[in-house]
């Protein structure tokens, strides 16, 4: 389920995800073979030429070292995909929720009960009501939780009543479902515009870089050409254990609140995967000053709760500090390490990551 504009061996390089990450995985277990043009303009099938099987033990994992490299180790030209059957049957539904910290509680009890879930996403109020607007269609103005379930007609029925009960007791209402194919897809193109939605909050906005280099089901950034003092668009994600995803969600809206900013949120809540989209005028050194600090306190709150500084966004620039924080010198000095082994002349995209 990626952006529109994705391509396959984008996606491996940025080790992208996307909706359905949460029963299907995100692109790095799902890559079985690469071929890659090495920086000395070798060629390189990081499984061995034509090969795909569905498990090896042969050597280094030279595939998974290619995904998410973001460009810095060679250029990726062909990708080796696992494929998944179509489900016979699926159902939607949209919850709303009394609060950030009882929809995201939801989603972690869905998970704890093994409901095989295949995509749940998570809006809280203020991107619930943008996305609803941008539509056209309406959302309550609430914490809102989109579900998706795949499976056989009888299988469905039970996984639906288990987790009606489960939202239920979480204060979710609004729980009806939708099977049909355009109904679904209606349903779920609200959130797929969740990026333009959130920049439709101030008018006029241009889209600006965003933290990291890519990835992700968002649609790709670039930069503002257009009049530089109107309001910018910046995506910035954290993921952390799904046992902690509550205190965090809660503590970053907190955060938010307090330092004035626009930053709806929203996020593959299956992965423990969330995003602020922060909306700001970057030609107001305080308010870029203010998201600045926001990004920074968001990455190291994940880091304090045993996860990552990105989901999905990659590193690239923005978050090169908190690189060192997470994986300490020693780690860091083992990315170098590869790097210069395989592009000792640093041709591969030149002071990203490192």
């Amino acid at each position: 389920d990626p952006g529109a504009d994705a391509s396959l061996c984008g996606m491996a390089a940025t080790g992208a995800s996307g909706t359905n990450a949460v029963r299907y995985g995100t692109m790095r277990p799902n890559v079985l073979n690469l071929r890659v043009v090495l920086p000395d303009g070798r060629l390189l099938h990081t499984a061995g030429p034509g090969r795909q099987p569905r498990k090896r033990a042969a050597g280094y994992d030279l595939t998974s070292l290619f995904v998410g490299s973001e460009g810095t180790l060679g250029f990726l030209t062909q990708a080796t995909l696992r494929l998944h059957p179509l489900p016979e049957a699926t159902a939607v539904t949209v919850a709303s929720f009394p609060s950030v910290g009882a929809a995201v509680a939801c989603t972690v009890q869905v998970l704890q009960a093994a409901v095989p879930v295949a995509r749940i996403e998570f809006l809280d109020e203020v991107m619930a009501d943008a996305c609803g607007r941008f539509s056209g269609k309406g959302l309550p103005v609430a914490a809102t939780l989109l579900l998706e379930l795949h499976g056989s007609r009888h299988s469905l029925a039970e996984q639906q009543q288990q987790m009606e009960e489960i939202m239920r007791q979480n204060g979710g209402s609004g729980l009806a479902w939708a099977e049909g194919l355009e109904e679904r897809e209606q349903l779920w193109s609200m959130r797929h515009n969740a990026w333009y939605a959130a920049l439709a909050l101030r008018p006029g906005c241009q889209v600006s870089h965003k933290d990291g280099d890519g990835g992700g089901s968002a649609r790709g950034a670039v930069s503002a050409t257009a009049l530089p003092s109107l309001p910018q668009g910046y995506s910035t994600d954290v993921c952390v254990p799904i046992s902690r995803l509550p205190d965090v969600v809660v503590e970053t809206k907190q955060d938010l609140q307090a330092s004035g900013l626009t930053g709806p949120m929203v996020g593959h809540v299956g992965d423990g995967n969330f995003h602020c989209i922060l909306v700001f005028n970057s030609q107001d050194p305080e308010e870029a000053q203010r998201v600045h600090a926001f990004t920074e306190r968001l990455g190291r709150r994940a880091l304090a709760a045993g996860g990552t500084c990105t989901g999905e966004h990659g590193v690239g620039l923005g978050k090169r500090a908190l690189l060192l924080e997470e994986l300490g010198q020693e780690g860091l000095d083992t990315l170098r390490s590869i790097k210069a082994a395989l592009d000792p002349h640093n041709l591969m995209n030149p002071g990203k990551v490192l």
